[in-house]
This record gives C-alpha cells, structure tokens and sequence, in this order.
C-alpha cells in the first residue's frame, strides 16, 4: 500500500512539473506599471496555472464567437491574463469598471465608427487606465488612453495651465482612434497597431525588420519589449472577461456618474463651482463629467468656446444657468491670471426655450485637428456641413486657417 502511494505522489509530482513548465513567465509579466497601467488590474503573474484540455477548448471557443475584426488569438500568454483578471482579489475593480463601461463605451464607439476601425478596442482603455480619466503613469501618460505629452500634441490634443485634453473622454478618445488607425494603414495588422500603442510605431518595425519577413504579432513577439510582450494578450484577455464575466459569477458595480448628460458651450471664463451651485449637484460630481479641466475653470472664449458637459437638468435650472452664464464673473483677476469675458451668447442648453441663431461662429485650426475633431467640439455640426459651409474641396486643413462653424 505504501509503495503505490509513493508511486501515485511521484505520477502526480512529475505531470505538475511538466505542465507548468509549459507555462514559465517572462520578463513580459513582471510589471506593466510604467505602460500606465493600475496595480490594481494588472497585477504580475509570477506562477500561471496549467491549461487544462476541456478549459483550453471553452476559452477558445468563447474567443472566436466574439471575434470581429480584431484576432483574438488563445494561449498560454493569453490565460495567464485572464486567470489574473479573474482572481478573487480583482472582481470588484473589474465589477466597478462594468459599471463605468455605461458611461464611457458609447463615447469610445462614437469616435472608433468615426474614424472607421474595430469598436472592440475600446476595452484597451481598461487595460491602459481601469476608464480612469485622471490616471497618470510613472512616466506621465495621462488620462483614460494614457498618451504621452509629444503623441498627444501630434493628435491635436491641446496642453496648457488650464485644460489637458489627454484626461477628456472624448477629444483622447478620437485621438486614440486616429493613432490606431495610422498604426493599421501602416502595419496591415490590429494587433500589431494595439502593439505599437504600448511601445511605439518605430519598436514594432525593428521587431519585423529582425523577425525575417514576420507580418504578425505573436511571431515577433519576441523581439518587442518586455512590457508589450504582455500588454496584447492582455487586451485579448480583457476583452474575453468583459463579455464574459458573468460566466465566471463577477458582478457589475453601478455607477455613480449621470448617464444622461447634455453639453453647453461655454465662451468665457466659468468655474464649475459656480454651476454645481446653480444645478443643485455635488462639485465632483460634475467635475468628473469635465475632467479635462485642471483648474476647475471652463477657459471659454468667443474665438474658442470650450465643452461642458453637465447631467440633464429642469427647464428651470436650464434657465437658472443660462443667467448664471451671462452675468458678470467676478475672479479675482491677478489671483487666476484670466481676463473676463461678457459676451452675448454663452451657452447652447438643450430646452424648450432656447432657440437657433442664424449666422455662424469662427473657429481657428489648431496643429492636429481634422474635420471631424472640430465638428466634435461643436454639437450639432458634422464634417460634411464644415466642409460645404467652407468651401473645402479635400480634407486637408492648415493650422492658422479660419472656419466658419454653423450656430445650432
């Protein structure tokens, strides 16, 4: 009896080895922190667990029915991934980011159908940022898509003491999406723009220039570095875990932000403390509606009107803000360095009493807008109409022109 039970603990010791064996973590999973990833999430897999026949097959299998247009490829890799994501330690982060998915998905679909690339690689933002506008890596990628200063500047996202861009939901969400579509017309292949994301367009072509004649990921993986070695099987692993989460008992989290919202432009100096007061709603409330603003100020001015995004309120408090908007501020001008803005109109609120004016506004182009950039920062208008309303015969816009924007 004592020699079969030695015998059965040795069979067992040796298929263990071997199957982990298959499964040695590299240099690729120790840390994904300075790719602006949270802790939280993406914790290190230091010891992947085996692959099973039967968990190898179903996983597979739920991959392919999802795929769309961008390869979910299963392996080892990928199942170290979704192991991590479904750790016990991770379900309410990954529960709390289902409940946010609410708010910013239809956001990063709008801009990725604009821009005509793969709706999928939204849940990229999760792996880049848990959806967390205000995110800053240890070396400063910033904001929901986590670009850094130069990208961001190169994809008309604007900088300054007042606004950063990288933390808006919408204007990163559409430069990200015409970073990935470069990425695409250049490399032929979604996983190796997702690649270039992490480590950059120039990483991904000396990796094909050494992996003799490669065209894809994972055959050139190798040569990438360590960091997005990791990072594309964990979008892949991600993506599995949002559209199946429920399988493995994860419970999405409500979220605590209004998903029904209405956006004003503002074309003076505004602080949102002001405009809580006059909605009635809590300050944070309203100022992760507008993350973008570094100083809680709106730095609106009639030349560049800027975004405010606010929950959908009563005709009264409509009415309240409209008034509220066009008085006079009164900042202490040498304490904020602004000048103040009285001008006609202030605000594009969406009630019964707010009615069209004719005529137009002018808009200034900006290094990196396009079309459909500057149609986003003006509700209401589209490429299409800026381009007939301009006279323009192509796309191509030069920084310093002037535009004509149709008032709404």
């Amino acid at each position: 009896m004592k020699r079969l039970l030695m015998c059965a603990i040795l069979l067992f010791s040796l298929n263990a080895v071997k199957a982990n064996s298959l499964f040695i973590p590299d240099s690729s999973r120790t840390s994904l922190q300075s790719a602006g990833v949270h802790d939280t999430i993406m914790v290190p897999i230091l010891n992947a667990a085996p692959i099973n026949s039967y968990q190898g097959s179903i996983y597979k299998r739920r991959l392919d029915s999802i795929k769309k247009d961008v390869p979910l490829d299963y392996n080892e890799y990928v199942q170290s991934y979704i192991d991590t994501y479904l750790n016990y330690n991770q379900r309410d982060d990954i529960g709390r980011v289902l409940g946010l998915t609410k708010y910013y998905f239809p956001i990063y679909e709008k801009a990725f159908h604009d821009a005509g690339i793969p709706e999928e690689i939204k849940y990229l933002s999760i792996v880049e940022s848990q959806l967390n506008p205000y995110a800053v890596s240890r070396v400063g990628a910033t904001g929901p898509w986590q670009f850094m200063t130069t990208t961001a500047k190169s994809y008309g996202l604007n900088m300054d003491n007042y606004v950063d861009e990288r933390r808006d939901p919408i204007q990163s969400s559409y430069a990200a999406a015409a970073y990935l579509k470069d990425a695409y017309q250049e490399f032929g292949d979604w996983l190796l723009a997702i690649a270039s994301y992490n480590c950059g367009k120039s990483n991904v072509i000396r990796a094909l220039e050494k992996a003799n004649g490669a065209t894809d990921f994972w055959s050139i993986r190798q040569y990438l570095p360590a960091e997005t070695r990791g990072y594309v099987p964990a979008y892949i692993a991600m993506t599995y875990v949002m559209n199946y989460y429920k399988k493995h008992n994860i419970v999405e989290q409500g979220c605590n932000m209004s998903m029904k919202t209405d956006t004003v432009l503002v074309n003076k100096y505004v602080s949102l403390n002001s405009v809580s007061k006059v909605l009635g709603i809590n300050l944070s409330q309203l100022t992760i509606l507008n993350p973008s603003y570094k100083m809680m100020i709106i730095n609106g001015s009639p030349a560049s009107p800027k975004r405010m995004v606010i929950p959908q309120a009563s005709k009264e408090k409509y009415s309240a803000l409209y008034d509220a908007l066009n008085a006079d501020m009164t900042y202490n001008r040498k304490r904020h360095n602004m000048p103040l803005y009285v001008s006609d109109k202030l605000i594009k609120a969406h009630h019964q009493e707010s009615k069209p004016e004719a005529g137009y506004i002018t808009y200034k182009v900006h290094r990196g807008d396009t079309l459909v950039v500057i149609a986003n920062k003006f509700d209401g208008s589209s490429a299409g109409e800026i381009k007939e309303l301009n006279g323009l015969k192509g796309s191509h816009l030069q920084p310093g022109m002037t535009l004509k924007i149709s008032k709404i």
